[in-house]
Parts: C-alpha cells; sequence; structure tokens
C-alpha cells in the first residue's frame, strides 16, 4: 500500500510511517535532543502529538485528510533517546468524516492515547 497523504512532513521531528494497510498505521518517532524542554531530556508532549497526527492521517491515508478535533491523553513521560511507536486504527466513519483511535508505546509502555476526528476533502483545504 502507498503513502497518499502527508508526503512532504519532516519525519525527523513527526516520525516516519513503518506501517500501512487499510484503514491502520504505525508511525515510528526517534526523539532526539532537539525536542528536550529541560536538562532532565523530557521531549514535549508536541512531539508526540505530532507523530500521533501523523498516524492517524495515514491511517485514513487520502490526499486530502485534515484534523477536525482531536482528544489526548498522555499517560507517561517520553525521554531524549526514546523510539515511540504510534498505532493508529479507523475506528468510525460517517461521510466525511473519519474518527482515528491512536496509541503510542516506548517499548511495552503506553504513554499516549488520542481520539483522532479528521475530515476527508474534496480538494485541499487551502485550495482557492
Amino acid at each position: 500500500m502507498q503513502l497518499q497523504t502527508h508526503l512532504e512532513i519532516d519525519t525527523s521531528l513527526c516520525g516516519k510511517v513503518t506501517r500501512l494497510d487499510p484503514g491502520h498505521a504505525e508511525v515510528l518517532l526517534h526523539t532526539t535532543q532537539q525536542m528536550s524542554v529541560d536538562g532532565h531530556g523530557l521531549v514535549h508532549g508536541g512531539f508526540v502529538f505530532g507523530a500521533a497526527d501523523l498516524a492517524a492521517m495515514s491511517a485514513v491515508n487520502d490526499p486530502y485528510v485534515v484534523l477536525g478535533a482531536s482528544e489526548s491523553k498522555f499517560i507517561a513521560p517520553v525521554k531524549v533517546g526514546d523510539a515511540v511507536v504510534c498505532k493508529a486504527a479507523v475506528v468510525g466513519e460517517k461521510g466525511k468524516k473519519r474518527e482515528v483511535a491512536v496509541q503510542a508505546f516506548v517499548a511495552n509502555t503506553l504513554v499516549f492515547e488520542g481520539r483522532f476526528t479528521t475530515f476527508v476533502l474534496d480538494t485541499h483545504v487551502l485550495a482557492d
């Protein structure tokens, strides 16, 4: 299966799609010092959220998918050097709306859960 969305995203900041099946995707984010917020190596949650968002968009896998809303829980801290695996699954579809559940793990530890409401548009959101 070929990825059809977010083709120009910076994978060093948001992770890389490592698995893609219809309605499912996995993204691997290798955390770096650039993502740290302090001397302890705590990774800013925005990077984990970005990887989870990429996983959600990839699970939908439409060139014109956009994020409409999200609910998220940060369950455990992520530190520099951690490899975060985000697993996404489309769990609902109604018209243009897709609901996607995402879980992120460091090793076997759940660090993040989210539900993403996405919409598949007819054209690019920024098209004239």
